[in-house]
């Protein structure tokens, strides 16, 4: 039986796996390896990355520090738990079971992108996700908002504070509300609602993006690209059968000093907490956790 199992092995896991490695604990990671930083091509705010880090380099990185520390890893995806006693049960889809006195949920969120030809490959290089990540990769850019509703709306609105060149293709959401239409329009935002086809990509260049198709064979160029579909599926439904609290977002409220949830020896990192997502806080947090769990371990051993 392991001391702690990390649900999760993405920025928030790999980091809390690191520190926990670092004070020789017996430490599982479960990772079912289709986070977002699977996706991201690239970061560009991170200290000591000034020309980026893709999420997959990051991942391999942190899984090799974490492994020389004598962590260890399992390719699962955990599908159901339950606390028996003083331990929890984790059943994954591989049939095994894992067994620990404690867990670190860092089971992170999937943003909803459809399956629009070309999009993925373009992810963190000329398409991006997060405005405060990624907003200033823009500055005085043609963009087009590949998005769904009124969450494309307000992004679009939100690149107004880096460019004022931008489109913004309503792709699967509703038509937007008369009251939005105008706010666009207001601030010159040009408006289309249709299906988008395939992302275009510069010729010669695999992954840099240079507009859009749409269904009905118009082609629409720009620079850059950011998403906004709205519908992210926030992956707390093993908080839930573990009792852990949880808001109305499906986000989960932790301590702010220990990162543990209202269930004892549950501990949760990353982006399903209560902040901004960003990588360098799913970094904060994980680290934050894992030694709040080293003093769970110690004090357990000292009584």
């Amino acid at each position: 039986m392991y001391e702690c199992i990390i649900i999760g092995g993405g920025i928030a896991g790999l980091q809390a796996a690191i520190q926990l490695g670092r004070y020789h604990h017996r430490i599982l990671v479960i990772d079912a390896n289709n986070g977002r930083s699977t996706l991201c091509r690239a970061y560009h705010n991170l200290l000591g990355w000034p020309d980026g880090v893709s999420g997959e380099t990051l991942r391999a990185l942190g899984r090799k520090q974490a492994e020389r520390l004598g962590v260890h890893f399992a390719d699962d995806e955990v599908t159901a738990a339950e606390k028996k006693g003083g331990r929890f049960i984790l059943f994954g889809k591989s049939g095994k079971t894992y067994e620990s006195k404690r867990l670190l949920l860092a089971t992170g969120v999937k943003d909803r992108i459809p399956p629009i030809s070309n999009l993925i490959p373009c992810l963190g290089t000329s398409i991006y996700v997060c405005p405060d990540c990624d907003g200033y990769e823009v500055t005085n850019k043609k963009v087009i908002v590949l998005g769904a509703g009124v969450a494309g709306a307000s992004m679009a609105i939100t690149l107004l504070y880096w460019t004022k060149d931008i489109i913004y293709v309503n792709h699967d959401g509703e038509e937007l509300p008369e009251k939005w239409r105008k706010q666009l329009s207001e601030r010159s935002i040009h408006y289309i609602r249709e299906p988008i086809e395939s992302v275009l990509v510069e010729e010669g260049k695999e992954a840099m993006f240079c507009g859009v198709r749409l269904q009905n064979g118009t082609e629409i160029f720009a620079e850059r690209g950011f998403i906004a579909f709205g519908h992210n599926q926030v992956n707390t439904e093993l908080a839930k059968q573990l009792g852990v609290e949880r808001l109305e977002n499906k986000h989960i409220p932790t301590n702010p000093r220990t990162k543990q949830t209202n269930v004892p020896n549950i501990w949760a990192a990353g982006d399903i907490g209560v902040h901004s997502e960003q990588v360098t806080i799913a970094m904060g947090e994980g680290a934050q956790a894992a030694i709040w769990i080293h003093k769970s371990i110690m004090n357990e051993q000292s009584n």
